[in-house]
């Protein structure tokens, strides 16, 4: 170990003593400056330092062949600095070590959302489709805000849907959420959160008429199909949904109660629907097949169906309903209940709606409803 005056000339001028491997030649002006030179000929320049707990800690500044003495003094003087403030600039090294890819989180991300969502595949595609290809590569502390709004933008223009960059925009960020619930480094801050969101409308309102109701029944019971005019009136007499329908069992109807069990619907969490006497009568026609427990199997294989949507688009072209999608019939449930004065709360609990917003998108038809009856009364009164 040597001190001297370290400058341009010295540090040219430093050598590793003979006999040794290396010699530390530290900087008399500038505390912890140091120029290690070895028996290789290679010299280079570091700030060594005691942390918090008493350790010595060094941090490499640069090759003595790579950078200037004036920029390693510069160097050296702004992180002697930062140690006299409480930092730690190899400490920050490390942390900046530890910090994972976007990639490694997110591959927990999938692991655990295997584990729970009805919805997996569709998380899968977009993370493999879309969010890895992007940003799989990149530190978590490298991903920013104005980076991020810039991709986004950019799948908009290639001609995605609203709902599909939403889509898109809602599993990054779930990755985001979950790194800082499981305390990962580099995903305290969450950049998606401060990417402003895009405001779209997705709803789609398509009401059946019962004009266009009594179409369908005579169009569902011409079906090649023998469960498509019970899957159809079930799903207009009770509101659910076609995949709630379509997986329903035998031992969740308590017909004696007149409801139907739900265990696990969307948001999560078992709901019960009421079933009216037309219900009943319909879930009286069904076939019932030994050793299967599904209400509406497919006859021939006695499985739930994976999809009648050969048999629907038969049965609505015939009805001259061309636009209409199965999932429209949970609206027009809702549509015919509103239309007979039902509040717009109790219709929200039928259809099994975690937030009350959802079922606001009905509340035109209420207050059609709501002036019927004032034109009701106004003609009563003959005024």
């Amino acid at each position: 170990m040597a001190k001297i005056h370290l400058n341009a000339s010295t540090a040219l001028l430093a050598a590793c003593e003979p006999g040794k491997r290396k010699t530390d030649h530290w900087c008399t002006t500038i505390p912890g400056f140091v120029l290690e030179a070895r028996s290789s000929g290679n010299k280079t320049y570091y700030l060594r330092y005691f942390d918090s707990a008493g350790r010595q800690r060094q941090h490499k500044i640069g090759g003595f062949a790579d950078i200037t003495f004036d920029k390693a003094r510069k160097a050296a003087i702004r992180l002697r600095s930062a140690v006299v403030l409480g930092g730690q600039p190899a400490g920050d090294k490390d942390v900046k070590r530890a910090i994972p890819s976007y990639g490694s989180l997110a591959a927990d991300h999938l692991a655990h959302a295997a584990t729970y969502q009805r919805s997996y595949s569709s998380t899968e595609l977009i993370m493999n489709k879309h969010i890895l290809p992007r940003w799989g590569k990149l530190r978590l502390d490298e991903i920013v805000p104005q980076d991020i709004g810039r991709w986004l933008a950019e799948k908009a223009g290639e001609g995605l849907k609203p709902a599909t960059v939403e889509k898109i925009r809602v599993v990054f960020n779930r990755t985001w959420e979950l790194g800082r619930q499981w305390d990962v480094t580099g995903a305290e801050s969450n950049p998606v959160q401060r990417v402003p969101r895009r405001s779209f409308s997705n709803a789609r309102e398509r009401f059946l008429t019962a004009q266009e109701a009594a179409r369908l029944k005579v169009a569902v019971e011409a079906s090649s199909n023998p469960q498509l005019k019970h899957i159809v009136a079930l799903l207009l007499l009770t509101g659910a949904r076609l995949g709630e329908l379509l997986s329903a069992e035998w031992k969740d109807l308590h017909l004696e109660r007149r409801v139907w069990l739900i265990p696990t619907s969307k948001t999560g969490k078992p709901r019960h629907v009421p079933l009216s006497q037309a219900a009943i009568d319909v879930i009286g026609q069904l076939r019932q097949f030994e050793g299967c427990p599904y209400l509406l199997p497919n006859p021939e294989t006695k499985s739930p169906y994976v999809t009648v949507k050969h048999a629907w688009q038969t049965a609505r072209k015939a009805a001259g309903l061309r636009d209409l999608r199965l999932h429209d019939l949970r609206h027009s449930a809702a549509s015919f209940m509103i239309n007979a004065g039902i509040d717009l709360y109790a219709v929200g609990k039928v259809l099994g709606h975690a937030d009350h917003k959802s079922t606001m998108r009905y509340s035109h038809l209420a207050n059609e409803t709501l002036l019927a009856a004032v034109e009701a009364g106004a003609a009563n009164m003959r005024l």
